[in-house]
């Protein structure tokens, strides 16, 4: 399955260093692109151009504040999560409540970064969460596996994304931060971040309920290489 992407991943890795300027305008985009649709996946109403303009610092008449600190804090998230990359950071149960707090920061002060002590559903999910309690200890099944992991980075990216999402470990913001743990992965092991598009929304759903009540990850494996190989080609047609 990771044939097509890793000789394109061959290419680009050879055209390395990437000019200055066109690696910050496509960092630039990426921010955007990525804050747009992962919160609109989550119901957020904000349009790209919108998104821009706040992430710029200005506020949007008609649209809830709600939605404004969810922009804001997904670039934060980025930020920081750039930040423990560069500083190689192990992964850890501290960096993943440390994104959740960004995540969730003026939303919901009370549960950011705080694991749930409640029990959830997923609406539309065939799957159920674990029990509250149970939390901590899948958490910890979840990083040891991550951590022992000899797939593929793609795979290891993609699999991050569905365990934790399986367990859905805080009460809100589980599926913006399980997109950017999949991209943590991802831009450490040296590929680009991708992107999970909101009109792709059913599919990627599908994909994960699918993963979550058979076991079946091909399908999410699938979308998350068909999303790299877009990434690479985008930054290829602009250096080749």
């Amino acid at each position: 399955m990771f044939n097509e992407v890793d000789q394109l991943k061959s290419r680009l890795d050879a055209l390395r260093p990437i000019p200055a300027g066109t690696l910050k305008s496509l960092h630039d985009q990426l921010v955007l692109e990525w804050t747009y649709n992962s919160n609109a996946i989550e119901g957020n109403t904000l349009t790209i151009k919108e998104t821009k303009v706040v992430l710029e610092g200005i506020t949007i008449g008609g649209k809830l504040m709600r939605e404004h600190f969810e922009a804001i804090n997904h670039k934060e998230a980025i930020m920081y999560v750039e930040d423990l990359l560069s500083s190689k950071t192990p992964f850890s149960d501290s960096c993943i409540k440390s994104i959740h707090q960004l995540v969730l920061k003026n939303i919901d002060n009370e549960n950011a970064g705080k694991y749930r002590s409640e029990n959830v559903i997923i609406s539309g999910a065939e799957h159920r969460p674990p029990e509250h309690f149970d939390v901590p200890s899948q958490m910890t099944d979840l990083l040891e596996s991550y951590n022992q992991s000899n797939h593929h980075p793609l795979e290891k990216a993609a699999r991050l994304h569905t365990d934790f999402v399986k367990v859905h470990p805080f009460i809100d913001g589980n599926g913006r931060t399980a997109r950017l743990l999949m991209n943590f992965e991802l831009i450490k092991s040296s590929y680009l971040p991708v992107i999970i598009k909101a009109e792709n929304r059913l599919q990627y759903y599908e994909a994960l309920d699918k993963a979550h009540t058979k076991g079946d990850y091909t399908d999410f494996i699938q979308m998350t290489i068909a999303a790299e190989i877009e990434a690479i080609e985008k930054v290829l047609s602009l250096i080749a």
